[in-house]
């Protein structure tokens, strides 16, 4: 089982390593052009894009459970629906995007409290990066369709691909044409194009069948559009609440100050980070979960759910000992900020934390979306939030101030991954038995 599990997890690892890699050289060429607007910049404009996309994650996560559990019934015709209902669903969403981008751009800056000057760089840098929505939605629906076919290798080598001509862009447009955030945009939304160009490729060389399928009476079955769309607004649900507190936690650090929100934005590459790098683990736990329910293996069922949790709690302790050893040295590499460097070191603590309160969230994230068991991963994301996160930031804030918004945000990880564990039994363990 181990053995299945790397098999997945490591190109997945590959993968995900590659996007905090993108961020975090991002923020080290914005940390040494001399203002922390720059950083800023980035970061309002990240966290824009991080609320649009995400809000497109169900067709990733989704379009993984489903089709791994048809790869487990060997229904070809319905891994085939799966990816077509993905790709019509993510287009429409992208057009809505790209039409309505000014109202959208709109809002976002009345509801976030940044410096002019921010918002100014953050404004030029979201008219550039929003024309990449079709590219990366799409991208979306083909990634997690790849991982329910078992296939992670391809989502890897496009992942690589799009990232190094990211960087690639990134320092062409900086260095020899002068530009700075709007650059780093344009390099965005030519990577991502060039990303879904590879993805359309890989289909037509390896799974040219699918198209075999392409019957619009069965891809608009009533019955399977309304399980596709009742599992995936329960993760839209989820995912909004995701959303909200990475917004409300970049948006209260604006509201501080520049410094602030520059310390805090570097400071969440330690969580990106980790979080990508374990999800290498929950991709294949999506895979492997769906393939052996759709098989009705229920003996790898339980043996998967065991490996798991082993590499997640291996790459916790890992982490903390890095983070721990590493991370003011992590610090120095991001920023030659003086005041940014002073600052950061106050809330270091909180970086050290997080693996060990964040990993076992991870796992179960890949565990439940295997199984569709979206209902159950919804509700502990809500109570997580509106019991967790929400009550004490507002509690502790006046009394810690920026400590509160960390405490709050450890505090959200770890409690999904406990509200998890004690559901298990009744929303995934359930599945086993009544097949038994």
């Amino acid at each position: 089982m181990n053995k299945r599990i790397l098999k997945l997890a490591v190109p997945n690892i590959i993968s995900n390593i590659t996007i905090p890699m993108l961020g975090i050289i991002d923020l080290g060429l914005m940390g040494h052009m001399g203002s922390e607007s720059y950083i800023g910049a980035i970061a309002l404009g990240t966290m824009i894009f991080n609320f649009l996309y995400w809000a497109f994650a169900f067709l990733r996560m989704g379009t993984s459970g489903f089709t791994a559990q048809a790869y487990g019934e060997k229904n070809t015709p319905e891994q085939a629906y799966n990816l077509f209902r993905a790709l019509l669903a993510g287009g429409i969403g992208a057009v809505l995007l790209i039409i309505l981008q000014i109202p959208i751009e709109k809002a976002s800056f009345y509801l976030i409290n940044g410096s002019s000057e921010v918002e100014t760089l953050a404004r030029e840098y979201f008219y550039i990066r929003i024309w990449a929505a079709p590219a990366t939605i799409s991208l979306f629906a083909f990634t997690g369709w790849f991982i329910g076919m078992q296939n992670a290798k391809i989502p890897m080598i496009i992942s690589i691909v799009i990232n190094i001509l990211n960087i690639a862009f990134n320092l062409l447009f900086i260095f020899v044409f002068g530009m700075k955030s709007d650059g780093v945009a344009l390099g965005t939304v030519l990577a991502q194009y060039s990303g879904l160009l590879m993805a359309i490729y890989f289909l037509f060389k390896k799974y040219r069948n699918v198209f075999h399928h392409l019957n619009w009476k069965h891809i608009l079955d009533v019955h399977a559009l309304n399980r596709f769309f009742k599992v995936n607004s329960d993760i839209i649900v989820r995912t909004f609440c995701i959303i909200g507190v990475f917004t409300f936690f970049t948006s209260k650090s604006a509201s501080m100050d520049d410094t602030l929100l520059a310390v805090n934005s570097l400071l969440l590459q330690f969580l990106m980070f980790f979080s990508y790098f374990i999800d290498g683990f929950a991709y294949a736990g999506e895979a492997l979960i769906g393939r052996y329910l759709g098989a009705k293996d229920l003996i790898n069922f339980k043996l998967a759910i065991k490996k798991l949790f082993h590499w997640g709690i291996g790459l916790a302790a890992a982490y903390t000992l890095i983070y721990f050893v590493s991370g003011s040295f992590i610090l120095k590499i991001l920023t030659n900020n003086i005041t940014v460097l002073n600052q950061s070191e106050s809330y270091m603590i909180w970086v050290v934390l997080i693996p060990v309160a964040s990993f076992a969230t991870f796992i179960w994230d890949g565990i439940y979306i295997g199984s569709t068991a979206s209902k159950a991963m919804r509700n502990t994301m809500l109570a997580s939030t509106f019991l967790l996160f929400v009550p004490i930031y507002f509690f502790l804030m006046p009394i810690w101030g920026n400590h509160a918004l960390w405490l709050s945000m450890l505090l959200f990880m770890a409690g999904r991954g406990v509200f998890q564990t004690i559901i298990a039994p009744k929303s995934i363990y359930r599945l086993i038995k009544s097949e038994e």
